[in-house]
């Protein structure tokens, strides 16, 4: 097992990474106020892996309930946020009892704004089964429901009291699902760790290979880089903005096609190479470099050209974008690979030029 700790004071927090870890209750019962859990998983994880933990846990003398959401991208809004309140009233849960996000970014996503909110915040867990929540959205506190308008639009910053990032659950995770987490790994390399960047270079065949040790590698580099990024900027003021190198483009993507059309995975490689594209126009990439971002892309059998939304369509869902400030779309670009930086000036006919020409 490898641990990493996110440093935020009193409300610092580990991260364990390794296989097997759903059956260590010693792992998870120091964080726990009582022993009282409530589960929140979905109905493609659920029968994979909540029998598991439930037996873990149970097994340690915790009382668990649980709650299964329908799978996808489609169901994170307010109606299926209500289940879990449901869940959590019907079951009489406390402001003490501890909720379990078990599942992937969906899960972990409704399950942390739940937490957040319910009697007004009540201690949770992250416990990641796929690629992409290990990586990224499990580590932080960033936590929201989507809205027709926009992608993660309405929500809270909300850290768990742990990460608890079983590799073994990786073994179930669809190959689709595992490429989309791999776009949020070449992501770190890109925004700060260009050595990173070129050890997935050297070791993306054995990545998409499932290879225990460079799944842990990649996991816990990964991780190390958004603990660092969050524990100096935890509400995205500053430097934790650049994490969202490609979104901006990519939510629009996601929003345009319809929630659950594309991965989100998916719809950040290809809006990373818009970012790569504009940020080549704008003279601070070389062309060398924007084909280097996309032939590593395209060995993780990832899409590097956005769908025909149109530039207005592109524009007028990018406008919706968190990173709007005074109504100046400030975007995620590359200085070079491993140097990401905030932008707000890109001229408006670059940014049209660039969608028109990523977009098949």
């Amino acid at each position: 097992m490898r641990t990493l700790n996110v440093a935020l004071g009193d409300r610092a927090y580990p991260i364990h990474i390794g296989p097997g870890l759903l059956t260590q209750p010693e792992l998870l019962l120091p964080v726990l106020k009582t022993p009282r859990v409530i589960i929140v998983t979905n109905d493609r994880v659920g029968p994979l892996y909540l029998a598991k933990l439930r037996d873990t846990l149970e097994g340690a003398g915790v009382r668990v309930s649980a709650v299964e959401l329908p799978d996808g991208e489609v169901h994170k809004d307010w109606m299926t946020l209500n289940c879990i309140f449901d869940a959590l009233l019907e079951g009489r849960c406390e402001r003490s009892t501890t909720l379990i996000a078990l599942g992937g970014g969906v899960v972990g996503d409704m399950g942390g704004f739940a937490a957040a909110t319910y009697q007004r915040g009540m201690p949770f867990v992250q416990v990641p089964t796929t690629l992409l929540a290990q990586v990224d959205s499990s580590v932080g506190g960033k936590t929201a429901i989507n809205h027709p308008l926009g992608k993660n639009m309405i929500g809270a910053f909300y850290q768990p009291r742990l990460v608890l990032a079983d590799t073994a659950t990786l073994d179930t995770l669809p190959a689709r699902e595992l490429a989309a987490g791999v776009a949020e790994v070449i992501k770190y390399g890109l925004i700060r760790d260009s050595e990173f960047f070129v050890w997935l270079e050297a070791n993306l065949e054995r990545l998409m290979a499932r290879e225990p040790e460079a799944l842990a590698d990649a996991i816990e580099r990964s991780c190390r880089n958004k603990a660092e990024v969050v524990a100096a900027d935890e509400t995205e003021q500053g430097e934790r903005a650049l994490l969202n190198l490609g979104h901006t483009f990519g939510h629009a993507i996601e929003t345009g096609m319809g929630y659950g059309e594309w991965l989100h995975g998916e719809a950040v490689a290809a809006g990373t190479m818009m970012a790569a594209e504009l940020s080549c126009r704008l003279g601070w990439l070389g062309r060398a470099d924007v084909e280097r971002i996309a032939a590593l892309f395209q060995r993780a059998r990832l899409p590097v050209w956005g769908p025909e939304l149109g530039v207005g369509r592109y524009l007028e869902l990018m406008s919706h974008d968190k990173k709007v400030e005074a109504g100046r779309l400030r975007l995620v670009l590359l200085k070079s690979i491993g140097r990401a930086v905030m932008h707000a000036d890109a001229p408006l006919a670059d940014i049209e030029a660039v969608i028109a020409a990523r977009c098949r």
